[in-house]
């Protein structure tokens, strides 16, 4: 996409960021994800990729572990900095593609699809590589993110996700099944605001392909579940959390 950046989607959803991804926008429980990453963690430290304003790595502050954050956009860390809580989350400007802030951890993690705002294969590869170097030996590495259609599909379209009598929001997208991209805009109208554009882009991976990357970057495969909560992953789902261990 023309003008896009690895700070554009942060920069243009860091406003509305807490109430879309605690509302419209986003399926699953934050408290499911919350107590599923604090299982992982135990008592060690750390590290959530795309923090952006601190959704999961505040409550996980909250209950007392060390959390570090990194995000490429200031607006988002702004927002953390500024929130309650967010003065326990040690908030870091940076590319999650690597390299990352000095660990060891115990658990790194990315969460809702944000491992494919890195937008080629070989960007992918390195953050993986970088995730191993700052996992401790049994620290794990674990990432949300959807299940690619198959076949996946090439087309456009547009999308009503918001309908209210002061307040529309389109979805605007495309999608290139060989490059396995795709982008989008949400279109934002509201009486007193105006036209509000807030871009996005992706390159997705099928869980089999994020496997391969993980063993290219010496993590061993360790579960894959449909959500949060363990619940078994099957042919059928549309979302996987899967879990990486560093062994040495």
């Amino acid at each position: 996409m023309h003008g896009y950046d690895p700070t554009t989607y942060g920069e243009r959803f860091a406003d509305i960021y807490d109430d879309w991804y605690d509302g419209d926008f986003v399926t699953g429980d934050t408290r499911e994800t919350v107590d599923g990453l604090a299982r992982l963690a135990g008592a060690g430290r750390v590290l959530e990729l795309g923090v952006g304003t601190g959704r999961l790595a505040v409550p996980l502050a909250e209950r007392g572990l060390d959390v570090t954050g990194l995000d490429s956009s200031r607006a988002m860390l702004d927002r953390l900095a500024a929130k309650a809580g967010g003065a326990l989350v040690r908030g870091v400007l940076g590319d999650m593609g690597g390299p990352l802030p000095g660990g060891p951890y115990r658990l790194v993690f990315i969460a809702y699809n944000t491992f494919f705002n890195l937008l080629a294969r070989e960007q992918q590869q390195a953050a993986f590589a970088h995730v191993h170097d700052v996992l401790e030996p049994g620290g794990r590495f674990a990432l949300e993110a959807f299940v690619p259609e198959d076949p996946p599909t090439t087309g456009s379209g547009v999308e009503l996700k918001h309908l209210s009598a002061d307040r529309v929001v389109l979805s605007v997208h495309r999608s290139d099944a060989v490059r396995q991209t795709a982008e989008g805009s949400y279109v934002e109208f509201t009486e007193t605001g105006g036209v509000r554009l807030r871009p996005w882009s992706i390159r997705y991976s099928r869980p089999a392909e994020l496997d391969e990357m993980a063993r290219m970057a010496n993590l061993a495969p360790e579960a894959r579940h449909a959500g949060w909560d363990g619940a078994a992953f099957t042919e059928s789902s549309s979302h996987h959390v899967s879990i990486y261990r560093r062994e040495v």
